[in-house]
C-alpha cells in the first residue's frame, strides 16, 4: 500500500524537476519564458532564443508566456 502512494509521487516530482530549464528572447524587451522552444510566443524574437534555468528567468522579471499559461 505504501509503495503504491509513493511511487506516483515520486514520478511526479522528478518530472516537475526536469521543467528547470526555459527559453527566452536574449533582447531588452523581453517579458515571458517559454518551457517550449518551438513556442507560438517566440515566433517574433529577432535575437537570440536562449536557454536559461526557471531561476534565472525568473530573476530577469521575466513571467511565463500566455500561450503556455
Amino acid at each position: 500500500m505504501y509503495k503504491r502512494i509513493l511511487l506516483p509521487f515520486l514520478l511526479f516530482t522528478s518530472f516537475n524537476l526536469m521543467e528547470s530549464d526555459v527559453y527566452i528572447c536574449f533582447s531588452k524587451g523581453a517579458k515571458k519564458y517559454h518551457y517550449n522552444k518551438f513556442c507560438k510566443g517566440l515566433t517574433n524574437c529577432k535575437h537570440t532564443i536562449k536557454k536559461v534555468s526557471l531561476s534565472e528567468a525568473k530573476e530577469l522579471g521575466l513571467s511565463l508566456c500566455g500561450w503556455e499559461d
